[in-house]
């Protein structure tokens, strides 16, 4: 079920749910605008011949209130609030219908999982012919909250658990990288 703004306010209120800070007008009928914070990464392509998904993948962290996105451009942001979800409770990470329109993509993996504490890591994609220009501050997505049918039995204590500002994949720490060969044909 997606949480309503009336359940929202009652579950921030008493500390269930958080989001900091959280700004009143952010909070709309059934989810709550997320603002761009001030934190970027992009591929340091410079330096690398491909991405591969057992190396870790090297950034160039970009801090300031503005940014600008080349054309057909692709990088890492954060939201300002920082998100604490209880266990029984999940989020979608939705791009506003406004940012959308101007051929910007909100590419993120969509999900927070129960349990989830940090910063938002957003995947910018920048679909336009135009470059885009950014301003920490302003509303750039949506979460959208609902409810598990139970607590979780195992909330969310990932690698990107307390995650703050724009973070990097960690794609390189997965369990099959770990695995040898052979382990990853058994079922």
């Amino acid at each position: 079920m997606i949480l309503s703004d009336a359940t929202l306010k009652r579950l921030i209120q008493s500390g269930e749910l958080g989001v900091t800070p959280l700004n009143e007008e952010s909070i709309q009928p059934a989810s709550i605008d997320c603002r761009l914070g001030a934190d970027f990464l992009v591929v340091e392509d410079r330096q690398m011949h491909m991405i591969d998904l057992n190396t870790e993948i090297l950034y160039r962290q970009i801090k300031g209130p503005e940014i600008t996105i080349p054309p057909h451009s692709f990088l890492l942001a954060t939201t300002m609030e920082f998100i604490r979800l209880p266990n029984n409770l999940t989020a979608f990470v939705e791009g506003r219908s406004s940012i959308g329109r101007i051929g910007l993509f909100i590419q993120n993996a969509g999900w927070v999982d129960p349990g989830f504490e940090g910063q938002i890591t957003l995947e910018l994609y920048n679909a336009n012919s135009l470059p885009i220009r950014l301003q920490a501050g302003r509303r750039i997505c949506q979460l959208v909250f609902c409810s598990l049918d139970q607590h979780a039995d195992a909330p969310y204590r990932g690698k990107y658990q307390g995650q703050l500002n724009a973070t990097g994949s960690q794609v390189f720490k997965d369990i099959e990288v770990k695995a040898k060969p052979r382990d990853l044909h058994k079922s």
